[in-house]
């Protein structure tokens, strides 16, 4: 019988909030920083077009098992709509499809944009990674093919004009839920108010529950890797820009554990929550023990039932 081989790389745990530069794809940045931390596993949480920069959270090792819980979270996008074309692609990469020698007002603009809050209706662009028929619809649109895009529900929690430096320029600032398109509010808004748009520039500022403070670049970890004298010293100056896995659980309820009642959890089996603060029930919560996280689960008349147990 076959061995199984050993992994490869580092068994190093945690989440990286990289500052992703433009002109760069979130799978390659996700591959880059792989390669400097010489971990296991990584993955991120919500695909960043490569024409965008800002905030993509990447997790390693251990962490990845939390991505979803950042994928829920609340997005906010700075972004720069210029007026008077529409692309093929909803931003500066396609050739001008649409024109329009209008240039929208400040009041326009502003009529308009409640309508693009709370709960929408969205058809997300021809170039997306939307499935359509077991193919991504962005290799249909390089194909030439037109493909029709159902509409989706997406939720806009605010959608404020940030400023207008030009009259053919307006920068707006969207905090939205996951699945929106901010290249389709650009091109909705150009079609509605007559004149055409297509996003400029595009940066995510935040991913909940992480935060611009904790913003790493690139090129700072590259820096941190250079200088290190030896892979000891590399790996802990990479090291130590990590996030803990638990910051993606931020707004989950956390039961604290002994150490017997963590063993216990790690073996699969439910415990009885301690604790005068501890929930009594609740659909989502986490688990540690001496400040490490243990299990993700479920808390159910008074027990912590694991769903996803985390390494020691």
């Amino acid at each position: 019988m076959a061995r199984r081989g050993k992994k490869k790389g580092r068994p190093v745990s945690g989440w990286l909030v990289l500052d992703k530069p433009a002109g760069l794809g979130s799978t390659e940045a996700v591959s880059k920083v792989k390669w400097l931390f010489k971990a296991q596993k990584a993955g991120h949480a919500g695909t960043l077009d490569p024409l965008a920069s800002g905030m993509l959270p990447i997790a390693l090792g251990e962490a990845t098992k939390t991505v979803p819980y950042v994928m829920e979270g609340a997005k906010v996008y700075r972004f720069t709509v210029a007026w008077g074309e529409e692309r093929s692609t909803d931003d500066l990469e396609g050739p001008v499809v649409k024109s329009s020698e209008k240039r929208p007002s400040e009041a326009e603009i502003r009529a308009l944009l409640p309508r693009y809050t709370g709960l929408i209706m969205q058809t997300p662009p021809q170039f997306s990674a939307v499935k359509i028929g077991g193919e991504r619809a962005y290799d249909l649109a390089r194909g030439g093919e037109t493909v029709e895009i159902a509409a989706r529900e997406v939720e806009i929690g605010r959608l404020d004009i940030v400023e207008m430096p030009e009259s053919g320029r307006t920068v707006l600032e969207v905090e939205c839920g996951k699945g929106t398109y901010v290249r389709s509010i650009a091109r909705d808004l150009g079609r509605d108010l007559g004149c055409y748009g297509h996003v400029a520039d595009l940066r995510r500022t935040e991913v909940y529950p992480f935060e611009a403070e904790q913003l790493v670049t690139m090129k700072a970890l590259e820096e941190a890797a250079a200088e290190a004298t030896d892979e000891e010293e590399r790996f802990a100056a990479l090291d130590g820009c990590l996030m803990d896995i638990a910051a993606a659980l931020d707004g989950l309820p956390e039961v604290v554990l002994s150490d017997d009642a963590a063993a216990r959890i790690r073996l699969g089996n439910p415990v009885i929550v301690r604790g005068r603060d501890a929930p009594v029930e609740a659909p989502e919560a986490w688990a540690s023990a001496r400040g490490r996280l243990v299990a993700i689960g479920m808390v159910e008349a008074g027990k912590f039932k694991p769903k996803r147990v985390f390494g020691q």
